[in-house]
């Protein structure tokens, strides 16, 4: 025992320089992250209050305007991982500023008439029919914010490339706060304004996104030269390097969104119980997604520099703090699952059915963060091809066939889908840190 405590604090202090560099730099995107899933907790948190019905059809609306609406996000992420990359190899990366801007906004435009005529297909996915009007309802405006969305995080990936992350990520967090206040008077009625349910929401999230697209612009309007080109080789190398991203991101909430798909058709409550257990999943999923993300920026720079010592040690240092924070987070979900999904609703019937689920999303907790730093390590290598193949093999190739298997043959239900989840998981951790291994051997060979 005294041995195991030597060799811990042995690898505590070996690393402390890189686990504080990575935390100055990832506690600021940790708060971002929780804004981005607070702000659906919120609106989650509200709906519930109203009624069950809300909440069935934004879980279900929800899962198809973000199955279109990540694609685009994916694409952004580019930007912080090249310009990362020309900062470790010393070049200029402000004038990138004004192209990224000019790009997001027309990202924007196309992936909102994609989600707003998204809405003429809603009749024919087999949903309950008392649904249907409030599903179609709640795209039909919250396509509007993808324009808001898109300049904010066009704009927050510039400057995380520079290592600047407290404004855009303490917006985030902030806007929660405003996302929450909205959701109560649009949703519920305040004064003048009605009752507005399902719709109140959608208005309430759209404003909220709006504003945060127009203060990220006000922040750095002093750095915009509205004179300058558009850098059509820089366009070229986000659609290169961020359209894998894309990818990835679109096959792994395509994977959490078909499945609400499938239980939505088969009951409104199921798919309730699957959105809420997703938004617990996913703010655990927000700390390790932070660590990988700083350590994809730390990483790439580093990469530019063709220093291999230090990506080893970032790297090293990322994954404990990864898989240590995700370790913990399992252990919390599994010793308080009812307190946890009480917070979010009173229904005795979902709370049944999220117990045994709850379980299950703490038993992929540690596989969830191997794969998640596993992913940022290789995004810092300009590997994103890498990461879209993992995602591929994972959810498609190894989990698909097991929620078949537990679904069909063994009418597991929303509990066989959550398994197949932690099977993928893991498949995509293996591979992703097998190829980030290999990709370090090779490191400035040249």
């Amino acid at each position: 025992m005294r041995s195991l405590t030597l060799n811990i604090r042995e690898i505590f202090n070996r690393y402390k320089h890189y686990y504080t560099e990575l935390l100055i730099l990832a506690f600021p995107i940790l708060l971002g992250n929780m804004g981005h899933t607070l702000i659906g907790a919120t609106d989650i948190l509200v709906v519930a209050r109203y009624n069950i019905d809300a909440l069935a059809a934004i879980t279900i609306a929800n899962s198809i305007f973000f199955t279109i609406f990540i694609f685009g996000l994916g694409i952004l992420v580019s930007i912080s991982v090249i310009l990362a990359n020309f900062r470790g190899e010393r070049k200029p990366t402000k004038r990138y500023l004004f192209t990224g801007m000019v790009f997001s906004l027309i990202l924007a435009f196309i992936f909102a008439v994609i989600s707003y005529f998204s809405k003429y297909l809603i009749d024919f996915g087999g949903f309950e029919k008392h649904l249907v009007p409030y599903i179609k309802q709640y795209i039909s405006i919250v396509s509007f914010s993808i324009f808001g969305m898109y300049l904010f995080e066009g704009i927050k990936q510039f400057l995380q490339a520079h290592e600047i992350v407290k404004f855009p990520n303490l917006l985030l967090l902030y806007s929660v706060v405003l996302n929450l206040i909205f959701d109560v008077i649009f949703v519920f009625g305040f004064g003048p304004i009605p009752s507005m349910g399902v719709k109140g929401a959608a208005v309430a999230t759209t404003l909220v996104r709006l504003l945060m697209g127009l203060l990220m612009l006000l922040y750095v309007i002093k750095l915009i030269n509205f004179k300058s080109k558009i850098d059509f080789t820089y366009i070229k190398q986000m659609i290169k390097i961020g359209t894998p991203i894309g990818i990835a991101f679109l096959l792994e909430f395509l994977a959490f969104n078909i499945i609400t798909i499938f239980v939505g058709r088969e009951s409104g409550l199921l798919a309730a119980t699957h959105n809420i257990i997703t938004t617990i999943s996913s703010a655990t999923f927000m700390l390790p997604l932070s660590i990988a993300t700083a350590l994809s920026v730390k990483i790439g720079y580093y990469y530019g520099a063709c220093n291999k010592s230090e990506i080893k040690n970032y790297s090293i240092a990322g994954m404990i703090m990864g898989v240590g924070i995700m370790a913990l987070a399992g252990i919390i979900l599994a010793l308080f699952p009812r307190q946890i999904i009480s917070l979010f609703t009173n229904n005795t019937e979902v709370i049944k059915i999220a117990l045994p689920i709850i379980s299950i999303a703490a038993m992929y907790q540690v596989f969830d963060g191997f794969q998640v730093v596993s992913g940022g390590i290789l995004k810092g290598f300009k590997l994103t091809k890498i990461v879209s193949n993992s995602v591929l093999i994972g959810y498609w190739m190894a989990g698909f066939p097991v929620a078949l298997v537990l679904v069909g043959k063994y009418h597991m239900s929303l509990r066989g889908y959550w398994f197949a989840l932690a099977v993928s998981l893991c498949v995509m951790g293996m591979v992703q840190a097998s190829v980030a291994r290999y990709k370090y051997n090779k490191i400035c060979q040249k």
